[in-house]
């Protein structure tokens, strides 16, 4: 049986641990001291990095928040374990990014980074390289993903669609450190310094959608995403659990755990 880890047990890891059949995998997800979730019965936890650590995952899955990533994948990655991000904002950071980086890079462990709620991120890997591109990132969700926002600043978006938000990535990643991971995936793919975020609640839209437009000298293009929203978390698309699974069972079978 293999031995896999999580950095915290929400939506996100629930969603990851029953893509799996129970007898194939045995979960050990590092949690907050005093946390008390119902847990599935192959789900223990720990309460410290190093008891996961002792555990030997074959993997880790980054699912909890940037601040967790700070904390908790640089000492993975030194012990060589494997690990898989989903808050790619904590990539704003650059002193991070470089620790993150360097910390896979000598150890030989694997730091991975899924392509979330997103698709169409092989195109802009492509246009990376040419000096005149450019790409705007529009993230459109539902009022109800942005309750809080919206009564912080007073707005209402009951009838029209309200922009909260229009800048750089990383202005984006620090804002909103838990709902638009999606725009730093797509700054880290096509280059920060091409990319501008924009963050808008409209009440005409069905789902959490991702809009993507591009152009350069190599053409134009749009990408739309219009994502389900998780069932028990409107500020999450159903499609980041997925998306992490895909990476994990590609994972496991390139090490063959699988």
């Amino acid at each position: 049986m293999v031995t896999l880890g999580l950095i915290g047990f929400g939506t996100i890891s629930r969603a990851i641990v029953s893509a799996f059949p129970p007898d194939s995998c045995r979960w050990v997800a590092l949690m907050r001291e005093g946390a008390r979730p119902a847990l599935p019965a192959n789900v223990s936890t720990v309460t410290q990095l190093d008891a996961l650590i002792s555990a030997r995952p074959s993997t880790v899955v980054e699912a909890a928040s940037q601040e967790a990533v700070a904390a908790y994948v640089p000492a993975l990655l030194d012990a060589g374990i494997p690990t898989i991000i989903a808050s790619i904002g904590a990539f704003s950071d650059p002193i991070l990014a470089a620790r993150l980086t360097d910390a896979s890079r000598n150890s030989g462990a694997r730091l991975v980074l899924p392509s979330g709620a997103l698709g169409g991120l092989d195109y802009l890997r492509a246009i990376a390289a040419l000096p005149d591109a450019r790409v705007r990132y529009t993230s459109r969700k539902p009022p109800a993903a942005w309750k809080a926002e919206l009564a912080t600043l007073g707005l209402s978006a009951e009838h029209d669609a309200v922009s909260l938000f229009e800048g750089t990535p990383a202005q984006a990643a620090k804002l909103y450190p838990k709902n638009l991971n999606a725009a730093f995936a797509v700054a880290l793919a096509a280059g920060i310094d091409k990319v501008t975020v924009s963050v808008v609640a409209d009440p005409k839209t069905t789902g959490n959608t991702h809009e993507i437009e591009v152009e350069s000298t190599a053409g134009t293009a749009s990408f739309r995403l219009v994502n389900a929203p998780s069932p028990s978390n409107p500020k999450t698309s159903m499609l980041t659990a997925l998306s992490l699974v895909a990476a994990l069972s590609e994972l496991l079978d390139r090490e063959g755990c699988h």
